[in-house]
């Protein structure tokens, strides 16, 4: 597996926060997403799969290769890119039909783990989360934020982490002010010095530490890993999945051409990024440097010797003990692994 990562190189500074906030909130479409004109067969109809990805590297590198390489066409695939700001948001739309598939962090698992929807692919291992504190509220670690007011994206992978150092550190959420945010209003919480604390990922710790250069790592995912493994993945509703497995077939062949380019060409794959997103490449590339990538290869075999299976298990094991939900399915219910497989074959 390579590691497309580097803990001890600080990234330069990001965009500004109104300007990431504007993007996550605001964003519909992938700019520029090309429909095929029909190289799969004139007689042949061409599917459109209604997309779900959150505005950064690893939720948008994909859609953004894939346009650059004109793979929609090249595998027979329309697709129809929605912009969210989690995981949670995007299985909620597939439940109603507005969305098919997306791609989703390790916070969401959950519903997934609870029969909400159905895991297709495995997306890379993210160690992108971190609890963090402004600087002045002395908060020096986990311990000390018992009192202190701390914004919470609930049920994604940022909850996730806070829940896991809390746990570590010996406390529980009633030690702390939970105030639960989503993702963009913690960016303007902490940026502004309305919280003491905060539970968010990169790029957007970044963005906060253009407005707070002292902001404070307290802990991270890294801390967990490997002992804890924090898997992203491309999900389907459950009726699309039954329904649609040679749609979702030829989506994933298109996924794992843009996993091969992103593989060799990550600096040309970051700018490619940078230009749909319409944000700086430092801010896109300390996603990057977050995320654990398997190569195409490399998940033929983790999605059928039981690796990706235990992946899904340890985290569902996690939510359990976070009281996501009281039991979680077993990963061969819901992680439809043989698709990655047939996808890969030439």
């Amino acid at each position: 597996m390579k590691v497309t990562r580097s803990w001890k190189r600080a990234a330069l500074a990001a965009t500004a926060a109104l300007a990431v906030i504007g993007l996550i909130a605001g964003c519909t479409t992938s700019p520029g997403t090309a429909a095929p004109t029909g190289k799969a067969g004139a007689s042949e109809e061409i599917p459109t799969v209604k997309f779900g990805y959150i505005a950064d590297f690893n939720g948008a590198y994909a859609l953004a290769v894939a346009d650059k390489l004109g793979l929609w066409e090249k595998f027979g695939v329309r697709v129809e890119p929605k912009v969210f700001t989690n995981g949670p948001l995007q299985i909620q739309a597939m439940q109603t039909g507005d969305l098919d598939t997306g791609s989703i962090g390790p916070g969401a698992l959950w519903m997934a783990a609870s029969g909400q929807a159905k895991v297709v692919a495995i997306n890379g291992l993210g160690l992108a989360d971190r609890v963090v504190a402004l600087p002045g509220k002395g908060i020096k670690s986990v311990k000390d934020l018992k009192g202190k007011k701390v914004a919470v994206p609930q049920g994604t992978s940022g909850d996730m982490i806070f829940q896991l150092a809390l746990k570590k550190a010996g406390m529980t959420s009633s030690d702390v002010e939970i105030v639960n945010m989503d993702p963009s209003t913690i960016v303007s919480a902490l940026s502004a010095g309305q919280v003491d604390a905060g539970a968010i990922w990169y790029p957007l710790v970044q963005t906060i530490k253009s407005a707070q250069p002292g902001l404070i790592e307290l802990t991270s995912s890294v801390d967990f890993y490997p002992a804890n493994s924090f898997p992203g993945t491309i999900v389907a509703g459950n009726d699309y999945a039954a329904a649609n497995q040679k749609t979702l077939v030829k989506l994933l062949k298109v996924l794992q051409a843009a996993n091969d380019y992103r593989e060799k060409h990550l600096d040309e794959t970051i700018t490619l990024t940078s230009k749909m997103l319409k944000v700086s490449e430092d801010n896109i590339r300390s996603n990057a440097e977050n995320i654990l990538y398997p190569t195409t290869t490399e998940l033929v075999t983790q999605s059928t010797d039981g690796t990706a299976a235990k992946w899904l298990s340890d985290l569902a094991d996690i939510f359990v003990g976070m009281g996501k939900m009281d039991k979680a399915e077993s990963p061969k219910d819901y992680f439809m692994s043989k698709l990655w497989v047939e996808a890969a074959k030439k």
